[in-house]
């Protein structure tokens, strides 16, 4: 109570003074609070407006803007940006106070990310990823084996234009390998899980002895990453993401969607 007696009184005898410092503070607390979300962070700048300042004092602010480069989500997941801007969002000021950032009602937010292509084949390789991937026994792929687990490895993603990519793995029959390779465009079911679509089986890198049966484990590789890749897996708690488009630009995939903010999360 005394340091908010203490910032109304700056506010009411210099407005601007007041109102850098007040925004100055809550960028600085909001900016700590949204860095730890992430394993790790190449830079994290958020940037608060609010006027007139003294709606700081109630909680009451006009939105906030984060730009985040180089995040890693969940230890294994690297984003090359993160950005969001929220709508007017109610705040508790004293947690401010105290170095902490607290949400006095739910709020949403305009978000953009970018995924290099390097970012998405490093994403192919972790544990949660590969776990999906690897030592599978549906009796699709066991009937292909003599009853073996069979894995996916090394899986190789180009990103190509017009929202379409090249994937490439291999099969991992046991006994022997099998290439497998397609090209396809990417969708969006509900908002929240990405689909390979149009797949298109690409001989070109399989010996032409196995062509027949790659292309069979293609078809079941596309079935198995059309159910892989849904965002209530990645959600950090207390924020829900769905994405409203997506685009391949370059040698980087583009996401566009908005957050709806329940509370700023603890962790990431």
């Amino acid at each position: 109570m005394h340091l908010s007696l203490m910032f109304g009184g700056f506010v009411g005898s210099n407005n601007e003074q007041g109102a850098a410092w007040g925004e100055n503070l809550l960028s600085t607390v909001a900016t700590n609070t949204l860095r730890h979300l992430f394993t790790r962070s190449e830079a994290v700048d958020v940037t608060v407006r609010c006027q007139p300042p003294s709606k700081l004092l109630q909680g009451s602010i006009d939105n906030f803007r984060m730009l985040g480069r180089g995040l890693v989500i969940r230890r294994e997941f690297r984003t090359e940006e993160l950005s969001f801007e929220t709508d007017a969002v109610a705040i508790d000021f004293t947690s401010v106070l105290k170095g902490q950032l607290a949400l006095k009602q739910p709020t949403q937010a305009v978000a953009q990310v970018k995924l290099t292509e390097t970012d998405i084949n490093q994403a192919f390789q972790a544990d949660l990823v590969r776990q999906r991937l690897e030592n599978l026994t549906a009796p699709q792929l066991t009937d292909l084996s003599g009853g073996l687990p069979v894995s996916f490895t090394d899986v190789e993603l180009r990103i190509l234009p017009h929202n379409r990519i090249q994937l490439y793995a291999l099969a991992d029959l046991t006994n022997r390998k099998i290439p497998v390779s397609f090209s396809c465009k990417l969708g969006l079911v509900k908002r929240r899980r990405i689909t390979y679509e149009e797949a298109q089986f690409e001989p070109e890198r399989v010996p032409e002895g196995d062509r027949d049966l790659s292309a069979i484990l293609t078809n079941i590789l596309v079935e198995i990453m059309n159910d892989m890749v849904d965002l209530d897996r990645f959600n950090l708690d207390g924020v829900l993401l769905r994405l409203n488009r997506l685009e391949t630009q370059g040698k980087d995939l583009l996401f566009s969607g908005y957050a709806q903010i329940e509370r700023i999360p603890s962790k990431g």
